[in-house]
């Protein structure tokens, strides 16, 4: 890739930009989308959304600034059981006079506005009031415009939040070099997603691919007062550190940004030998797709607030690959100090067989022998220039060659050392953690048995055989009964203990004992809806198809696999075109959302209650009632464990003793 066709591109005006799109500015008001989004998509009942202006002005002057939107002052006719998201307004303290707003729909010549629970008055129209103004959306009449240091970037006025798309933080002078920081160009259409980063089977696949995604409830008119500033959740995607993109819709931000008020983010970054390759004794020192991550949070930061967010409360997110990101992020000096809170979503501590290189930093000089075979298979063994030869190949080929290495290298600088310091004597990070797991995470990472004979079927799943065999009490085949199926339960459950579960809770419970973090919170998903295109040994991680229950029973034992989480995070379901199995699956994805975005906003997994109220989630507020206090891993408790199910409930470290006879207890980290 050439930096010249990155600076020719630069220069350039991009002719999708439609000059005509409005902005907080030119409407001369904040703009707020606030609407109650239970999630259902289109089978909701609870239609009503308003686009909030916060600055007071006459009924004429309202009704001029909504028609500036491409729409008119909202109608609340009709929706009398359909105003509780008012409250909200008040809530969130976003204008000088929160309690009454101006509204449509006159039918004298008196004017109309609004009060916060509904009430709707007949008011003087020269008084100065903020407005609520429908939020239809209409082509390109819904594009507003953001502008953050001199550039002008075109975003879309969604049903359920702005949307600014395939914005691009960062150049890659050359392949393999490190990203570097890039600021927005003079006009920026952000319409579309960018490009996705070399990996197989990918459409759109480019290494020009360092862009981001952001979705915000909130537009400041100028300089945000600190109290208006939200939130940020920063996700990173998954996907082995080979595949994975921003531009998948399962991590559309939509909903956590209307639902969680918090702005959204999903940033691309370098996969595979193009995102990790490192040679010793030259420049190229591995770390290309972390520090891509780390580039993009430089961006975020320096770009956020224009969005209505706060560059000083950002969370990074991942689930997978993205959560062990995250874990180097946290790890790397140069990078932790650039985020406010962390969630590290079934972390693979130790991939299959002993490999420990998602979590454990290993030297360049590790790397050696995959290095040496990857500059052979692309002919390089002679050149005069190693490096040179590389960068000439097709990005395409050298990623797909058989030889490639993705994981994170301790170079010296970025990753210092070999993992995350979680010693009573090492660096302490002031920040809140949210961490856990699938309760079947593992079952994806092996393969249905083919056989009855269990050295085999161990060995085949990369499991410490003669452990499995030596310990039957430890490890027992289900219901003492030598079957394929039970065969896979018993790998399954010693995959998962093995490769997510033991380390996860040895990170919370040393981190916690040392106060490594500020608090760190544990969770073990018992309830999953496995995402499309990704399930495994089918149908383990389906619900099973009944008649009451055609697109399946999640009350009925299935496995709970990897990425099985992720609809309910994102609160996708229904936008991911997937059938509730029944009338629990959307309840459930609301409370997750409400948690994982009340940790964005507190550093508490716990909605507040007047949160809750101001909002209308009374499915959430339930859930948190019968749940009780999701209390940090600490000493004194002695249930750190949040069970996330409709059960919802706190428990015990799960699976102890096999974690202690895998070798990788409690105290594993301590040691």
């Amino acid at each position: 890739m050439s930096a010249m066709i990155r600076l020719l591109s630069l220069s350039l005006p991009l002719l999708s930009v439609v000059t005509a799109a409005v902005s907080p500015q030119s409407v001369g008001s904040d703009l707020s989308i606030v609407t109650h989004n239970d999630l259902y998509g289109n089978d909701t009942t609870r239609n009503a959304a308003v686009v909030a202006l916060r600055t007071q002005c006459s009924y004429s002057s309202a009704a001029s600034r909504c028609a500036a939107l491409g729409t008119s002052l909202w109608n609340p006719d009709g929706l009398q059981q359909d105003l509780g998201f008012l409250r909200f307004l008040a809530h969130d303290k976003n204008s000088d006079n929160a309690g009454t707003f101006w509204v449509g729909g006159n039918s004298t010549a008196a004017c109309r506005a609004i009060n916060v629970d509904g009430t709707i008055t007949s008011t003087a129209c020269s008084i100065a009031l903020p407005a609520l103004c429908s939020n239809t959306v209409n082509g390109t009449a819904s594009q507003v415009t953001v502008t953050t240091n001199n550039a002008t970037i075109t975003g879309i006025r969604q049903s359920k939040a702005f949307r600014f798309l395939g914005l691009n933080y960062a150049t890659i002078p050359a392949r393999f070099a490190q990203s570097v920081y890039l600021p927005p160009a003079p006009n920026t259409s952000a319409l579309e997603y960018g490009p996705t980063c070399i990996q197989l089977n990918c459409k759109t696949c480019s290494e020009d691919c360092l862009s981001l995604n952001i979705w915000t409830p909130y537009l400041p008119n100028g300089k945000v007062a600190a109290h208006k500033k939200k939130a940020v959740m920063v996700w990173i995607y998954g996907g082995g550190f080979t595949s994975g993109a921003a531009s998948d819709t399962t991590f559309d931000g939509s909903a956590l940004a209307s639902r969680g008020d918090v702005v959204a983010v999903t940033i691309n970054y370098r996969l595979g030998t193009l995102g990790a390759l490192s040679v010793e004794n030259t420049t190229v020192t591995g770390n290309q797709g972390i520090r891509d991550q780390s580039t993009a949070l430089d961006w975020i930061r320096a770009h956020i607030e224009d969005f209505g967010g706060d560059k000083d409360r950002i969370t990074i997110f991942g689930q997978s690959a993205g959560s062990a990101s995250v874990r180097a992020l946290l790890a790397s000096p140069q990078a932790s100090k650039k985020v406010a809170g962390a969630i590290m979503q079934s972390s693979p501590l130790l991939a299959t067989g002993s490999d420990t290189g998602y979590a454990t930093y290993k030297p360049m000089s590790a790397y050696a022998n995959q290095t040496m075979a990857i500059i052979s298979e692309s002919g390089c063994t002679n050149a005069s220039d190693v490096i040179d030869c590389l960068r000439k190949i097709d990005a395409l080929t050298l990623y797909s060659q058989k030889t490639f290495v993705r994981f994170p290298v301790a170079d010296g600088t970025f990753l210092p050392n070999s993992g995350l310091s979680l010693s009573s004597t090492g660096p302490k990070l002031s920040i809140p953690i949210l961490a856990g797991l699938m309760h079947d995470d593992g079952s994806n990472f092996i393969t249905y048995p083919t056989s009855l004979n269990l050295t085999a079927v161990y060995a085949a799943a990369s499991l410490p055989v003669s452990t499995i065999i030596d310990n039957p009490s430890v490890f027992p085949i289900p219901y003492n009964a030598l079957t394929t199926q039970n065969l896979f339960n018993l790998t399954s459950r010693v995959s998962t203990d093995r490769i997510f579960r033991c380390l996860a809770q040895s990170t919370a419970h040393v981190a916690a004992k040392n106060n490594v973090f500020k608090k760190i919170y544990a969770y073990e998903f018992d309830r999953a809806y496995q995402i499309a295109g990704y399930s495994p040994n089918p149908p383990a991680c389906e619900a099973p198809v009944t008649p009451a229950h055609p697109f399946g029973d999640p009350t009925l034992p299935f496995y709970k696999c990897h990425s099985g989480e992720l609809y309910a995070v994102f609160g996708t379901t229904i936008s991911q075109g997937e059938v509730p199995r029944d009338q629990n699956d959307i309840p459930f994805s609301q409370y997750i959302v409400d948690s994982w975005s009340a940790f964005a906003r507190t550093g508490d997994p716990t909605p507040a209650k007047d949160y809750l109220s101001a909002r209308g989630f009374t499915n959430t507020t339930m859930f948190v009632a019968k749940a009780g206090t999701w209390d940090p891993v600490g000493a004194s408790n002695a249930k750190p464990v949040r069970v996330l199910d409709l059960n919802v409930r706190n428990e015990a470290w799960r699976e102890l003793q096999q974690c202690e006879t895998l070798g990788t207890g409690l105290e594993y980290y301590a040691n």
